[in-house]
């Protein structure tokens, strides 16, 4: 329990400290939600439920993971690289 802790919380660190590019925010992300993928199957385990739950978990996790990549991919093509200082938002 304490590993699933520390790796949310070394996720969320970088995921707060490192926002100049845009893959390392992704990586630390799905960083995050592997170690909430960990939490969950360690609490299902636990209590004894069905772990159909993981199947739906794991599945919003692709789709997060797909868009990210699209966003970046559709980034680099359009400004060159994946710094955020490189475009304005506005």
């Amino acid at each position: 329990m304490m590993m699933m802790l520390t790796m949310f919380l070394i996720g969320n660190m970088i995921f707060v400290s490192k926002h100049k590019h845009l893959l390392i925010m992704l990586l630390s992300l799905e960083f995050m939600v592997l170690s909430l993928f960990f939490f969950l199957m360690e609490m299902l385990m636990f209590s004894e439920f069905d772990l159909y739950i993981l199947m739906v978990f794991l599945v919003f996790s692709v789709c997060e993971g797909a868009l990210g990549l699209s966003i970046l991919v559709s980034m680099i093509r359009t400004h060159g690289n994946d710094y955020f200082q490189s475009f304005n938002l506005l």
